[in-house]
């Protein structure tokens, strides 16, 4: 008949429309058989018209053509996870009979049609992860038969429709990320069959109203991310006893965790991180086995008291549980021991960021299949346990920023697809385990370790060979330690590495010019001052090439050698009778040698503030004010930027310039000691001014953070001081300042390039070193004394 052939001319165009089907679905599409046996075509045995069209997962690839609106005794379309983009003809509204629906996964875009309204029949409508612009069109409130809504991550943009709450077959209501704003109408209460409710990844705002929380058959419950405020009910385990997901994370809710949600035996999934949840984990969720992630991460529970962790002991009931979230909370006490107890099946405990203290409970070895164990940022102290290299699945292991201390256990060479590593921050001593070289790769899957960091421990020993097996390290961290011999020439052989700070350590030797040391933005040796070589930009000396050594006759050394004997012992001699010969009385120091009392309030004040009128001139590192303090001193005070890209290297850079400068007569003295590397030059003489540093630090920045926690050390320059650095604080407890003075010529001040000062090693506060360099003809010279404000977030250990 004329319908018949209408239907098969319409999937004839349909396939024409098709420009990419590399599974050869369409080849089937032709006259050697009757359409109604082509391939995802169904026709109604009683009057041979296609009644359904079902393509799902084909790659197929083109437009939907508007043919498709003349097989109208369709009742359902699935072309899921396809690749069919444009828009959504309209002429689909043509098709009354159709009920269900399926564009998932596809790449169709423009607004929804309205006429799709016309399709009264239909009962299911999902196209979520499309690219479809607009809101939910209004005209679709005609479709009150929908039992089913599925339009996430489709870019739809409004508000929730109040006229959703009229569809009172509606089962499940899907419109999670998306660009939806304003509040949850109080409508949906209504939808007494509601299973499915998921908003989450939106904007909507507002409280959630109580008549959703009284919808019983509700068993998937997601708002996670929006901003959602208000308290969960006491009795929402009463009122939605048939839950198994409840989540709500990244959102403002506060107050309590309901215990009533112990009645919802089903629960598996309870989920509220990032709130601002208080008190504490209810002990009788030990009650719900089925629960398979609890997450409470970054919410303010605990008390910070002894006994916060008490409820993992009743969590050992749920012994399907798999993931265990209570980071960035205020949990205080230890890890109790029970945590040896907690599910074999536990593949997630992140417990980092707290206040925990005491040791790791040798029976965290018990749970095998943890692949992600994070205890960051806590107080925990002692060892390390061996048990840890039974984690053999672990590919995360956080034990940064504690207070561990002794060797690093060798067994954690027995975690081989490990791919996360942090151990920075802590007491670490010993020698860096060669066993951490077998860390290589997940056999199956090729995952590498990507990044170690070990900084600011005290490590001593070279690095070990075995890290060249670690061929896809990105980031390696060795920073401040007490690491020492040569640096070895497979880091520049590692393809992956990205990252690698070996910097205020014991290195000494040539630096390769390969791989990733042929890239200075990338490497970051400072504070190394025995390597030399390596590419111009690291700005290291050149490497001396020694002579082969010519070996004396022994009638020649046998004199040189009592001669050297002799010349000791009387040198010997000769300190001794000094020592004991009544000293003169030394006259006082003059003014600018004496130690300086200078405050950070006084240097505020000095300068009116730093005031506009009190500015000098601006270098390339930051800008010099003129300051008169009180006691009529005039002062040059430059304030660095240290944000800016090269300034710490700069400052270094003219540091060992002034180190090198013996020869011109350059000299550089302590405040507090007339002990120098050069013969020392009066300020005076040289109609010198005091010149103060004011070196802003933020902690939070990378690298910056490293010269926070240390000061200069005498090592780096040569020159010490018989007494320690002056520490003051800023009037902020969480800043301190370390301080010294430098003095220049009047006629440089204006011109100094001075970007940064860089420490070396964390300091035992025994001495002070000085450094200090202009850009002009002449050097520092004189009495040194610096400022450094330190801005960190939180306070020093």
């Amino acid at each position: 008949s004329a319908t018949i052939e209408a239907d098969k001319l319409a999937l004839l165009d349909f396939k024409n429309h098709i420009t990419q089907d590399p599974l050869q679905i369409m080849s089937s599409w032709n006259d050697s058989v009757h359409f109604c046996n082509w391939v995802g075509v169904t026709c109604s045995p009683s009057n041979g018209r296609v009644t359904f069209l079902k393509l799902e997962s084909k790659q197929l690839v083109g437009p939907i053509p508007a043919s498709i609106g003349n097989l109208t005794y369709l009742t359902g379309i699935n072309l899921f996870q396809n690749s069919f983009h444009g828009q959504i003809p309209e002429e689909i509204g043509r098709l009354q009979q159709l009920q269900d629906l399926n564009l998932t996964h596809n790449y169709l875009s423009g607004k929804i049609p309205t006429n799709l309204s016309h399709c009264t029949e239909l009962r299911s409508f999902e196209a979520s992860a499309n690219d479809f612009i607009g809101q939910i069109p209004d005209q679709l409130s005609s479709l009150t038969k929908l039992e089913i809504i599925g339009l996430g991550t489709s870019n739809l943009t409004g508000n929730i429709p109040a006229w959703i709450g009229n569809f009172s077959s509606l089962q499940v209501l899907l419109l999670s990320r998306n660009n939806l704003h304003g509040s949850i109408p109080n409508e949906l209460g209504q939808l007494s069959g509601l299973g499915f409710f998921t908003f989450y990844g939106n904007f909507i705002s507002g409280i959630i109203p109580s008549s959703i929380y009284n919808i019983l058959s509700i068993y998937y419950f997601s708002v996670t991310q929006n901003q959602l405020h208000g308290q969960l009910p006491a009795d929402v385990g009463l009122t939605l006893p048939n839950l198994k997901i409840f989540a709500g994370g990244v959102n403002y809710f506060t107050g309590s965790i309901p215990v009533s949600l112990s009645i919802a035996s089903n629960l598996q999934v309870l989920d509220f991180a990032e709130n601002g949840l208080t008190g504490s984990i209810p002990e009788n969720f030990g009650s719900l086995k089925d629960l398979v992630r609890l997450n409470f991460d970054e919410n303010e529970l605990g008390s910070r008291e002894i006994g916060d962790l008490h409820f993992l002991k009743f969590l050992a009931n749920c012994t399907s549980l798999e993931v265990l979230g209570l980071a960035q909370n205020g949990f205080g006490g230890e890890m109790p021991i029970s945590i040896a107890n907690l599910s074999a099946h536990l593949r997630i405990l992140t417990m980092g960021d707290n206040l925990m203290h005491g040791n790791i409970p040798v029976g965290i070895g018990n749970l095998v299949n943890l692949s992600l164990l994070g205890l960051e940022g806590n107080n925990l102290s002692g060892s390390v346990p061996e048990v840890i290299g039974r984690l053999n699945k672990l590919e995360g292991l956080e034990l940064n920023g504690n207070k561990f201390s002794g060797l690093i256990p060798s067994s954690l060479g027995n975690l081989t697809i490990l791919i996360r590593l942090l151990m920075e921050e802590n007491r670490f001593e010993g020698i860096i385990p060669p066993s951490l070289g077998n860390c290589q790769k997940l056999q199956v899957l090729n995952l590498y370790l990507e990044r170690l960091y070990l900084g600011n421990n005290s490590f001593k020993g070279t690095i070990p060979v075995s890290l060249k097996s670690l061929r896809g390290l990105a980031e390696l961290d060795l920073s401040c330690n007490n690491l020492s011999g040569k640096v070895p020439g497979f880091f520049g052989k590692l393809l992956s590495l990205r990252h690698l700070n070996l910097s205020y350590n014991d290195l000494d030797g040539e630096i390769s010019r390969e791989g990733i040391f042929a890239n200075a933005s990338a490497v970051s040796i400072v504070g190394n001052d025995k390597l030399c070589g390596g590419i111009q930009e690291l700005h290291l000396s050149e490497c001396s090439r020694k002579n082969p050594r010519k070996h004396l006759p022994v009638g020649v050394v046998i004199p040189v050698t009592i001669a050297v004997i002799s010349v000791i012992v009387f040198l010997t001699s000769l300190v001794i009778y000094c020592m004991v010969k009544p000293s003169r009385r030394q006259s006082p120091p003059p003014p600018h040698e004496r130690q300086s009392g200078i405050s950070y309030s006084d240097i505020s004040k000095s300068t009116d503030n730093f005031s506009k009128e009190n500015l000098i001139g601006t270098g390339s590192f930051g800008s010099v004010y003129k300051g008169t303090l009180g006691d009529r001193t005039i002062v040059a005070i430059k304030v660095l930027k240290l944000q800016q890209q090269g300034a710490v290297k700069s400052f270094v850079d003219e540091c060992n310039a002034l180190k090198s400068s013996r020869e011109t007569g350059v000299g550089i003295s302590c405040s507090s000691t007339s002990t120098s590397f050069a013969r020392p030059i009066s300020c005076k003489k040289h109609k010198a001014i005091p010149v103060v540093f004011l070196l802003k630090v933020d902690s939070r920045r990378p690298g910056q953070r490293q010269l926070a926690r240390h000061a200069l050390q005498p090592e780096n320059l040569g020159t010490k001081a018989t007494q320690p650095p002056t520490t003051m604080e800023m009037g902020n407890p969480r800043s301190r300042a370390i301080r010294f003075v430098a003095s220049v010529p009047r006629t440089f001040i204006s011109d100094l390039s001075i970007g940064g000062f860089a420490p070396r090693k964390q300091p035992a506060y025994s001495d002070l070193s000085v450094c200090a360099g202009t850009s002009g003809e002449e050097a520092l010279r004189g009495e040194i004394l610096v400022v450094v404000k330190l801005i960190e977030q939180r306070p020093w250990s």
